[in-house]
């Protein structure tokens, strides 16, 4: 199966290198480009791509917004990997809140790059749970405190959702509570099934923004 990658990055020059190392790939094609957010918008509404790598920092529409637009409608959108200088940065973790499924430094290698289109293709984040909690605590002041909303999960999700939200594997969940890996990884499907998240990485911060772990 052929990946279709869009990429948006308003430097011209990072734009076509990163179209060049996605085009190298056997199970990569680039469907797209764009220099900022409404190219990017436009563009998107013409092709079907499965994964958009996105500047998150461009002018007329920056990424965060580009990201909430295109992951708003009805429907499965393309998973967006955004693009960052830094990796405590604010509109990289706005971005996650908007339905991003993870950040990349943009000076990451193109090996780094690929295996991250690779990975949110098959459906997972390609940012631990851990590094998420650290830009959550970075932005902490910055957030809203938490609602209290009724929470659809049972007691052992609630605690399966807790371990998550401190950056543990499966396999680590499964030793603290005495589970199978399996029913681990049954527990965390429901979890983002009850709560419509897109991956572990929307868990933590749900978790964290829904009051179920603690502000540093």
């Amino acid at each position: 199966m052929t990946i279709r990658v869009f990429v948006v990055d308003d430097q011209d020059l990072v734009r076509t290198g990163t179209i060049m190392v996605i085009q190298a790939q056997g199970d990569m094609t680039v469907v797209g480009e764009a220099r900022d957010g409404l190219e990017a918008l436009a563009g998107l509404g013409k092709v079907f791509a499965d994964v958009v790598l996105m500047d998150v920092r461009m002018p007329l529409l920056d990424g965060v917004e580009a990201t909430r637009r295109l992951l708003a409608g009805a429907g499965a959108g393309p998973k967006v990997i955004v693009l960052t200088t830094f990796d405590l940065d604010e509109y990289a973790f706005a971005a996650l809140r908007a339905g991003a499924s993870g950040f990349l430094l943009k000076d990451a290698p193109a090996e780094e790059i690929v295996a991250a289109v690779r990975t949110v293709h098959e459906g997972d984040a390609v940012i631990a749970p851990s590094t998420t909690r650290r830009l959550l605590d970075h932005v902490a002041p910055t957030l809203p405190l938490p609602a209290d909303p009724p929470i659809p999960l049972t007691d052992r999700e609630r605690e399966v959702l807790r371990h998550i939200a401190q950056g543990e594997t499966n396999a680590e969940i499964a030793g603290c509570l005495f589970l199978s890996e399996g029913t681990v990884k049954t527990h965390v499907g429901r979890i983002l099934a009850k709560l419509q998240l897109r991956d572990r990485v929307q868990a933590v911060i749900w978790a964290y923004e829904h009051g179920q772990i603690p502000r540093v």
